[in-house]
């Protein structure tokens, strides 16, 4: 029997939802720090470690493949959530609090390391800034948002979610059309290609461009204050349909009953994708395929578009059948995401600086950037986050004065 509440209160927290969303962010840590060592023919992170692993090319590629979908799916789920509790004005300055306010200080503070970082990388034959960058100095539009990008896309977001609900309330008085919307939103919930139907915008938007890779996924604005129109039809299609399933919590039943259904065909997906990404990158040891350049990016883009969305529903399928109950250490680290995932990536960096030239095995290099990375962060939020002021700004509120889980404290949670 699914154990999701049919009717539940906007007071009570969905626990396996608030699970998946720190999972998204941390995720995010792990996707980060395998970057130098994926394999490629050229260099596209600030440092490539002497020993490439092709496994963690594939944990990149796994979790770039639904992370952010999945991360702005549920952003949209509780921002309803969070504007119906608290009303449109208080909406409004919760939403700068917690995200414009980090965005505006945070960003500095994070800019500023991981530009010395950079410059320490390019002491060495395979470092220094990425090519692809727009340079250290803003020159508006283009500025390097880094990876606090999403708060950036997640205010644009509200600020159109607010505007167009407006205007829907205003224009549909006896509410026909809101339940015309919740009829269809509901119908494709309850088709079984309902991944691939939720897939046809973002795969149109892949189709249309002709540089793109499945490898890239979909093109985020971290170098501009003008969002691409790839992440404004990929992230706002998530956050969109977010937005309505809360309106009709109980079809989240749905993608706890299919979770397996979705499971299967999106690791499918996801090894289909990666083969092809190494044929389109021309990675070492890929094979070779008799198709043209524009038909194999038709067949990704067919892939890919679908593998978005099979492995988000499966995600948070996953979380709704097993993670439904209350977890202390998963509470916790859900609050705990947030903080380190801000702060990550000058961390992880100068960490893979730092072993990048060590004659050790990949997968010792890889734990040790974890090792040392995710109980600094977690000591950190703990001890300057979890109980002050900078705790109040990002999740809401103080935390009790309690001790974090054994779990998390000794490292030993971490993903």
């Amino acid at each position: 029997m699914p154990r999701l509440i049919a009717a539940t209160p906007a007071s009570e927290r969905l626990h396996a939802l608030d699970a998946v969303r720190g999972f998204a962010l941390l995720l995010g840590i792990v996707l980060h720090a395998t970057l130098s060592f994926v394999p490629a023919p050229t260099r596209f992170w600030i440092i490539q470690d002497t020993h490439q692993s092709l496994l963690l090319g594939l944990l990149f590629f796994a979790i770039h493949v639904f992370r952010m979908t999945t991360f702005f799916l549920m952003a949209g789920f509780f921002a309803r959530m969070s504007f119906h509790r608290r009303g449109n004005w208080a909406f409004v300055r919760d939403r700068l609090q917690r995200i414009g306010l980090p965005l505006v200080v945070g960003w500095p503070l994070v800019f500023v390391p991981m530009v010395l970082v950079i410059m320490w990388a390019s002491g060495f034959p395979n470092g220094g800034p990425i090519h692809r960058t727009s340079g250290w100095l803003p020159a508006l539009p283009n500025f390097p948002l880094t990876h606090l990008w999403f708060l950036y896309v997640l205010l644009e977001l509200y600020a159109a979610m607010l505007l167009l609900r407006g205007a829907i309330v205003w224009l549909d008085a006896s509410g026909a059309w809101r339940a015309t919307l919740d009829r269809l939103v509901a119908r494709i919930m309850r088709n079984p290609l309902a991944p691939v139907i939720l897939a046809i915008p973002i795969g149109i938007a892949f189709s249309l461009d002709p540089t793109w890779i499945n490898m890239m996924g979909v093109r985020t604005p971290d170098q501009s204050f003008v969002t691409n129109l790839q992440a404004w039809i990929g992230f706002g299609t998530a956050f969109g349909f977010g937005w309505l399933l809360h309106r009709q919590v109980d079809l989240l039943r749905i993608l706890e009953r299919r979770w397996l259904w979705n499971l299967l065909p999106s690791v499918g997906l996801i090894l289909i994708g990666f083969v092809l990404a190494g044929v389109m990158t021309s990675a070492p040891g890929a094979p070779r395929l008799p198709m043209s350049s524009d038909t194999l990016r038709l067949v990704s883009v067919v892939l890919y578009a679908p593998a978005i969305w099979t492995s988000t529903f499966a995600v948070i399928g996953l979380a709704l059948r097993f993670m439904s109950g209350f977890s202390p250490t998963r509470r916790y680290l859900a609050d705990a995401s947030y903080w380190l995932y801000l702060i990550h990536m000058p961390i992880v960096m100068a960490l893979q600086v730092a072993v990048s030239q060590r004659d050790w095995p990949w997968p010792i290099k890889f734990a040790t950037i974890l090792a040392i990375a995710l109980p600094l962060m977690l000591a950190s939020y703990h001890l300057l986050v979890r109980f002050t002021l900078i705790g109040v700004v990002l999740n809401g509120h103080r935390a009790p004065r309690e001790a974090a889980p054994a779990a998390v404290v000794t490292g030993s949670a971490a993903p």
